[in-house]
């Protein structure tokens, strides 16, 4: 029997582990939400627990494609089309939407990772990763975010964490 590919991801320490059954396989920097764990619709938190890759999108996307409304836009991130939008929620090259697997905690009502678009994808390369500065999501580096989505897929699973 094959182990089945899950992803760690924690908060303390701000890293996303893959794992293939209890052996770590793969671990890169991450950054998550600004406003630390939160579930709650609006709190700007990485929701905890348990979640299911829900959708994974831009597999044939370019490194740095930018994604609005999980839609490619045609753009390629570079240092001058960030200058123009400074306050654009750079979400690139790839796109992991979780759904939250415990009623009550990270899915339905108020808490709902999927209706709050919870995603791990890509940010510019000149971000800071290790840090919390996201609006929830997990942040990851361009080269990184690629290569976890060619090994995971939807349905993997991700437990998200505040401890080590």
């Amino acid at each position: 029997m094959t182990q089945q590919n899950w992803v760690l991801v924690s908060l303390a320490e701000q890293t996303l582990t893959l794992y293939q059954g209890n052996n770590p396989q793969s671990n890169w920097p991450v950054a998550t939400g600004k406003a630390g764990a939160g579930e709650l619709r609006g709190s700007g938190g990485t929701p905890r627990g348990w979640h299911r890759v829900r959708l994974a999108i831009g597999a044939t996307a370019p490194r740095g494609a930018v994604f609005v409304g999980r839609r490619w836009t045609g753009e390629i991130h570079t240092p001058t089309l960030h200058k123009a939008f400074p306050n654009r929620d750079w979400i690139l090259s790839r796109v992991l939407w979780l759904t939250g697997l415990e009623s009550g905690r990270n899915r339905g009502g108020q808490v709902d990772t999927l209706s709050r678009f919870i995603y791990i994808h890509g940010c510019p390369d000149e971000a800071p990763l290790g840090q919390p500065i996201s609006h929830g999501c997990i942040r990851m580096g361009n080269d990184a975010v690629i290569a976890l989505f060619d090994l995971i897929g939807t349905g993997t699973l991700v437990r998200i964490v505040e401890g080590a």
